[in-house]
């Protein structure tokens, strides 16, 4: 589930606070996947209504310093490229990258970008929670598999990706046009800042981070975070895994102040199907990864084992979007910020 599935990230309602429900138990059957506006094996389903249209901002202003003549020059993980002062045509082949084009108003400059999933082709090329533009960029091969003649196509002016596409394909593509590779190793935040400087806006990428600091603080108090344990699990098409303190979703509420299970508070792991109490806490968010992951978190969810845990007796389970809590970008964060607020304190009715 890249949109909790196609059906249940439709537009309509998320009722999982106290009250009333149409929405019938989810079948015994282990096969059958439940999809609903509303629900997913009784897990609540946050965020299916979240607004995109007029999402990403105006263009942000350029930044004045750092340019010499008609280029800057951007260090990144494989050296130093001079890059256009402020870019026309840009490909962009990372989801961080797409995420910050979207975040500076710069997504109408993008000619191109990498798409995360292949087979799906409904409302575009691009993943949908930045809205229904950039959802309808074309296509220029996978994440991780540039298509280079495609790219070479569209004459870019800037190519965007991340160090994970290596110095062979960062070759190829700096043959194109002036290719920045962002570095993995300084988390999103610092990837976020890397692309907003070779886009011609970092400072404003400082403003936004600075922003989100203290509205993730705001945040925390309104929902008193610290009381809550929060456990985040994703299914894979055959095993069930946690995300560790240190990936995007745990920095986002390490940042809010919600705590996690203490269980969950070291390296990943993956859970064994016969026995799932790691995934307990306080409250439970589970997303899946693609519609093999829903197939498979299904039957986990509705086995005895699952509906035995203490989240979900207590009806505080719940459904997140997969790309969003397994992203990599300030909109991307600022989503979990409202999925936080719209659940913490919530129960699935």
């Amino acid at each position: 589930m890249r949109r909790i599935g196609a059906a249940a990230v439709a537009a309509g309602a998320i009722a999982f606070v106290a009250g009333c429900s149409d929405t019938p138990a989810p079948a015994d059957n282990a096969s059958t996947i439940v999809r609903s506006t509303t629900n997913v094996a009784g897990a609540g389903v946050v965020g299916n209504d979240r607004p995109t249209a007029g999402l990403c901002p105006q263009t942000a202003p350029l930044d004045p310093a750092g340019v010499e003549g008609s280029v800057r020059p951007i260090g990144h993980s494989e050296g130093i490229s001079e890059v256009p002062a402020d870019p026309k045509r840009v490909v962009v082949l990372s989801p961080a990258s797409l995420d910050a084009t979207c975040a500076l108003g710069m997504w109408e400059r993008v000619i191109g970008a990498s798409s995360l999933d292949p087979d799906f082709r409904g409302d575009g090329d691009q993943e949908l929670y930045l809205g229904p533009g950039i959802a309808e960029i074309p296509s220029v091969g996978t994440v991780g598999a540039p298509d280079i003649d495609a790219i070479a196509a569209l004459k870019p002016d800037l190519i965007l990706g991340a160090d994970t596409l290596g110095a062979e394909s960062y070759g190829a593509l700096s043959d194109i046009a002036p290719t920045v590779l962002t570095s993995s190793e300084d988390g999103w935040k610092g990837t976020f800042l890397q692309s907003a400087a070779a886009l011609g806006r970092g400072n404003t990428a400082f403003d936004e981070l600075a922003r989100f600091t203290a509205d993730a603080e705001q945040v925390g108090r309104d929902v008193n975070a610290t009381q809550s344990q929060a456990s985040v699990i994703r299914f894979l098409p055959d095993s069930v895994v946690t995300d560790s303190p240190s990936s995007f979703a745990g920095q986002v509420l390490a940042e809010v102040g919600v705590q996690r299970p203490p269980v969950q508070r070291g390296d990943a792991l993956t859970i064994p199907l016969d026995d799932v109490s790691a995934a307990d806490g306080d409250i439970v968010y589970v997303r899946f990864d693609g519609d093999d992951g829903e197939a498979f978190g299904t039957s986990v969810m509705t086995g005895e084992s699952w509906e035995d845990l203490g989240a979900a007796v207590d009806g505080r389970i719940f459904a997140v979007n997969d790309t969003v809590w397994s992203g990599s970008g300030i909109v991307a964060a600022r989503a979990i910020l409202t999925d936080v607020t719209n659940s913490l304190n919530a129960y699935v009715s």
